[in-house]
């Protein structure tokens, strides 16, 4: 009777202790040569035997050797000296050896119709377990420089390149056959290069590639222009498919000829399966890595690893939802069945795409509400009084009435703020629509009941506007306000930071600094956190760590979309101010092209010469920062110098020193400056009611909310008020790019930018605007993801999946009520995965 080893038998302990071996052996060739190749070894060696370990009980001789493998790389660290380095990976070598044989003595003497029950639960428990934490470049076939590849397309571990999907699909499950070919057909052959000619032309900017491809059906020939390097890449007697329109040849139709729109080399006929005669995936591409390439590696790793996949969704709510299982959704995303609607496809509304997302937005509810309710269940040491008689005085001061919408959000607030639970609001309110004043009530009911509290804004220049704003009126209340810059002296510093840790200071107003190192609040009882998209969510954690559990507040005037709000802001409670003040009039905007610019300056100059002010406003993006800055410099001395040579034209960009732009705007609102010339800085917060009218250069280069906001620094006082958009438009058109914003993201074509600027001038409501932007941006380009910390999906994409966001909200808020430490066994893979996810973006730390 054969052993395992003589029939070739691998149990899945051998094969585990390959998949270790691999990294150790190819570390130690050459004299450790390659050894600075091979990263986290430390971390993956060591997980994988702990984990191994954790699982099963092991005859001794295997035992020993694994926790002695273990031992070797618990503190392998880099910094180690290479000699020791060296004498570990001999000696791990050398385990690795000795472990094969002890494998191989078991296996032969359980005999080969007995899986060896030690090694089979255990290896397959390891695998299952480790799969995010199995670095892809270890993975047979991948390596170190295609790993460097891999990363450009965030693949770090087996995974993320299961979870990396196709962005479209190709349906190449019929080819026809190039002896059939006619004219005006827009089809798909596979063939194999038969001739490759690079032809010399008499213009020497040209070359021309002459192609022929053949199949057993007849030919067909290609030419490609100025692609010299095809030569090598469609080498003759490579097989390719191509697709395209077919035109007639210089031979007519003996030797038809193919418009060529793609092409793929496919390789040999058992490999080409993958990438013909099927619905094909085409995956996101970077210089050295193909969609082919990564049709090879996903087919090998779900061959490999799709049944040691774990399923973390809970059964009920699998069953409830109809969602199928989670390796039939990777297999079916990657390959499609025969006869797949390409077009639910190309949605991403198949069953597979359905059950992918739905995990991703499942996870990240579940950690939103888990970190909802880490805050409810915070201990509130703070007593806010309602009755408290500088409410009262607050009221008698205020020189106009407030809206009911005002009132509703001020009620609710104060609701929180009494409530035994801390406080966790956004405010969300147009522009214009007075959330400082509602901001107020909270501030001035914390001081008079004995606390302080602190206003941060992104901004130093909204800062200070908040500190000309409300200090005249708090100190009519007795409190006493500061203005915290970083651009004041150590000795000014020093005293309001002695002032506050004595609690002589009421209220502190500054940028996000004031909860930095060196200020100490002596009683913090209220944070109000201001425009915050600005500077990322201002998690509770941070205050926490600097000893502080006040109530939090959170003012934005960016509409928010209701789908990024359940994402973004998940795990606040939300209040809405949905009406403008009395008196103010909508702005009027207009769109103009280029050959318009005359006419659009003859308003702006109407305007001035009617004693009002004006914005010119110029684009500023990091990419081109310098360009931008130059043309909003040259732009203000034209307009000085030209057109609006009768009035003061004042410069303010961000570049400038904090005084240089408190002078600028201390100019403006005295009316000093009639035109002043900015760029983006002005989009939060500057309030000078005499200004009416804002022409906004490129305005096909802005975000259609960031358009919205810009436009509210006008229309602030009673008069009508204006925004003139200048677009490149047409032929002249500044090219915004067709480039692909990655996973849950769309692209945005130059046609979009139209569409954009015509929604602006057809409304003035924030929170239609706000949709109609994440609908034609798609979420990858609203406001930029990271500016807004918002999550970025593999699968998900918040604008196609706003539903399926909405119902996996209600399952996990569901989940926590019934659960709410996952502590029950069944949910414990879901808490693993959940924090693993998102611990550290979400500040998780305490719940785990």
């Amino acid at each position: 009777m054969q052993t395992p080893a003589e029939s070739g038998h691998i149990t899945p302990f051998q094969d585990w202790l390959d998949r270790i071996a691999r990294p150790i052996e190819f570390a130690s060739r050459d004299e450790c040569a390659h050894l600075g190749a091979v990263k986290n070894l430390s971390t993956f060696v060591a997980g994988q035997v702990l984990s191994a370990l954790a699982q099963q009980v092991y005859p001794k001789a295997i035992e020993s050797r694994l926790i002695a493998l273990r031992d070797l790389f618990v503190d392998f660290q880099q910094t180690l000296p290479l000699d020791e380095q060296r004498r570990r990976l001999h000696v791990a070598a050398a385990l690795v050896k000795a472990l094969r044989g002890a494998a191989r003595h078991c296996s032969e003497s359980s005999g080969a119709e007995s899986e060896h029950p030690v090694f089979e639960s255990h290896a397959d428990g390891a695998a299952r377990r480790d799969l995010w934490n199995f670095p892809i470049q270890f993975v047979k076939g991948v390596g170190p420089k295609r790993t460097s590849l891999l990363q450009r397309l965030r693949i770090e571990t087996v995974e993320d390149a299961l979870w990396t999907v196709p962005w479209r699909y190709e349906d190449r499950s019929v080819m026809t056959p190039i002896g059939n070919l006619v004219p005006g057909m827009v089809t798909s052959v596979c063939g194999t290069i038969g001739k490759c000619e690079s032809k010399p032309t008499r213009n020497r900017r040209l070359s021309v590639l002459d192609i022929g491809v053949e199949d057993q059906t007849g030919r067909m020939q290609v030419v490609f222009f100025n692609q010299p390097y095809l030569e090598e890449i469609l080498a003759v007697g490579k097989r390719v498919m191509m697709s395209g329109r077919v035109i007639a040849g210089k031979q007519g139709w003996m030797v038809p000829r193919m418009d060529v729109a793609q092409y793929e080399v496919v390789g040999e006929e058992m490999e080409s399966a993958l990438h013909v005669g099927r619905i094909v995936p085409i995956y996101h591409e970077t210089k050295g890595w193909s969609s082919r390439q990564m049709r090879v590696l996903a087919k090998g790793l779900l061959e490999e690893h799709a049944l040691e996949l774990r399923d973390d969704l809970p059964v009920q709510v699998r069953a409830r939802q109809r969602l199928v299982p989670i390796q039939e959704a990777l297999q079916d995303v990657h390959f499609p069945k025969a006869g797949s609607d390409l077009r639910l496809l190309e949605q991403g509304k198949t069953p597979a795409h359905r059950r992918l997302a739905f995990e991703e937005l499942f996870l990240l509810q579940v950690a939103l509400a888990t970190r909802q309710r880490s805050v409810q269940d915070e201990p509130k040491g703070l007593h806010f009084n309602p009755r408290t008689p500088l409410l009262e005085k607050l009221g008698r001061l205020l020189p106009f009435r407030l809206t009911p919408a005002q009132d509703q959000v001020i009620r609710e607030i104060f609701r929180d703020m009494i409530a035994p639970r801390p406080m966790n609001r956004l405010v969300q309110g147009d522009v214009g629509s007075g959330k400082t004043v509602v901001a107020l009530h909270a501030i001035v009911m914390a001081c008079g009941s004995g606390y302080q509290a602190a206003l941060m804004a992104p901004t130093e220049i909204l800062a200070e506007q908040h500190y000309r704003n409300l200090s005249g009126m708090l100190e009519a209340l007795g409190l006493k306000a500061i203005l915290m810059r970083g651009g004041d002296k150590a000795a000014v510093k020093k005293a309001q930071a002695t002032q506050l840790a004595l609690g002589e200071i009421h209220v502190a107003i500054g940028t996000h600094a004031l909860i930095q190192k060196g200020v100490a609040f002596k009683n913090l009882g209220l944070a109000v956190v201001d425009e915050q998209h600005k500077f990322g969510v201002l998690q509770r954690k941070t205050l926490i760590d600097k000893g502080y559990k006040p109530d939090v507040l959170v003012l934005t005037a960016t509409p928010i979309p209701r789908t990024l709000a359940m994402t973004v802001y998940g795990d606040l409670d939300v209040s809405i101010i949905d009406m403008l003040p009395p008196g103010r009039k909508p702005v009027r905007t207009f769109l103009f092209g280029e050959a318009q610019r005359r006419r659009a300056y003859q308003i702006l100059r109407d305007e001035l010469r009617n004693k009002r002010q004006a914005y010119v406003v110029y684009p500023l993006v990091e990419e081109s920062e310098k360009i931008d800055l130059q043309a909003a410099i040259q732009g203000a001395e034209q307009l000085q110098n030209g057109e609006f040579a009768e009035f003061r034209v004042g410069l303010l960009h961000g570049r400038m020193k904090a005084a240089e732009k408190e002078a600028v705007m201390a100019d403006f609102k005295a009316g000093k400056i009639h035109l002043l010339v900015a760029t983006t800085v002005i989009e939060v917060g500057v309030d000078v009611p005499n200004a009416t009218i804002m022409l906004i250069e490129h305005a096909e280069r802005f975000g259609l909310a960031q358009l919205h906001q810009l436009r509210g620094r006008v229309g602030r006082g009673a008069e009508q008020s204006y925004c003139l958009l200048m677009a490149a438009m047409g032929r002249a058109k500044v090219q915004l790019g067709r480039r692909p914003i990655g996973p849950g993201g769309i692209d945005e074509p130059v046609s979009n930018a139209r569409e954009r600027l015509e929604a602006l001038v057809q409304s003035n409501d924030g929170f239609v605007i706000a949709e109609e932007d994440l609908r034609i941006r798609g979420p990858g380009e609203f406001f930029g993801l990271r500016q807004w910390g918002m999550p970025e999906f593999r699968v998900a994409n918040i604008v196609r999946d706003g539903d399926l966001l909405q119902q996996a909200r209600q399952e996990a808020f569901s989940l926590l009520k019934l659960d709410p430490g996952l502590k029950a066994p069944a949910h414990q893979g879901l808490r693993d995965t959940m924090l693993r996810k998102w611990e550290k973006k979400l500040d998780l730390g305490s719940i785990s």
